[in-house]
């Protein structure tokens, strides 16, 4: 327990001298929750819908940290420690590397919580945003939705042979997540066909739980998307344990 509070209070350090996690885990999600409150608000999700746009939006609106934290920062950490043989340094040392690993998921999903913690509170400060479903529901659907994206992070970092070739899968992932399942743009007033492609997405299973999880619908949406969130980071995690890279 002391190695981890010596690891995480350093690593925490090093993280907030970087202005990166602010701007995409913290500042970008309340500009959208503000944008698509400013545009939309009260307005109805869609004809006779008994729920608004803003209360539709939120919980893919809270991805974004997540998405930033698992897809973009913990691959490109992962990496960058493996090629300045950091990782293969804690192997000599009585600090397991993955105690390592274990801080780094730790501030990022400190991050993901604030980012929460911050849309939500504008969101009711200045729309009068309140969550419809349980908070309980809610916050368990997204540590699973935290939980399978920061799986996708590991499988990167953990495979990635060095930091270019992390940040080139890294950005292949983020950027079609962050624009196409939902979480900035809604996939709601998407066309069709483009619908169809952001299903093939992760995220968009994810943004779908913690939707359906905010508004209080039926469980048997929720159980679909539970399952195949389960499922990607039982696969994600189970492959980069596997073959996870120290050097």
């Amino acid at each position: 327990m002391k190695a981890f509070k010596t690891i995480f209070i350093t690593e925490c350090k090093l993280s907030l001298r970087g202005i990166d996690m602010f701007i995409f885990a913290i500042c970008m999600p309340v500009v959208v929750i503000l944008l698509l409150g400013a545009l939309f608000g009260s307005k109805p999700a869609f004809d006779g819908a008994p729920y608004s746009f803003l209360e539709q939006s939120f919980g893919a609106v809270a991805t974004i940290a997540i998405c930033a934290g698992g897809v973009m920062g913990l691959p490109l950490v992962i990496s960058d420690y493996r090629s300045k043989k950091i990782l293969k340094r804690y192997q000599t040392t009585p600090t397991s590397p993955a105690l390592l690993l274990a801080v780094q998921v730790v501030i990022y999903a400190l991050y993901s919580f604030a980012s929460l913690v911050l849309i939500y509170i504008a969101g009711a400060l200045f729309f009068g945003y309140q969550l419809r479903g349980s908070w309980l529901q809610f916050f368990g659907a997204y540590l699973l939705v935290m939980l399978s994206i920061f799986s996708i992070g590991l499988l990167v970092g953990g495979l990635a042979p060095n930091t270019k070739v992390a940040g080139v899968a890294a950005s292949l992932l983020y950027f079609p997540m962050l624009l196409f399942s939902g979480a900035t743009l809604p996939y709601e007033v998407m066309p069709p066909a483009l619908q169809k492609a952001a299903d093939l997405l992760p995220l968009t299973q994810g943004i779908k739980l913690l939707k359906s999880s905010s508004l209080g619908l039926a469980t048997e949406s929720i159980l679909f998307h539970t399952i195949i969130m389960l499922c990607l980071a039982v696969i994600c995690t189970g492959i980069s344990i596997r073959f996870f890279r120290w050097e």
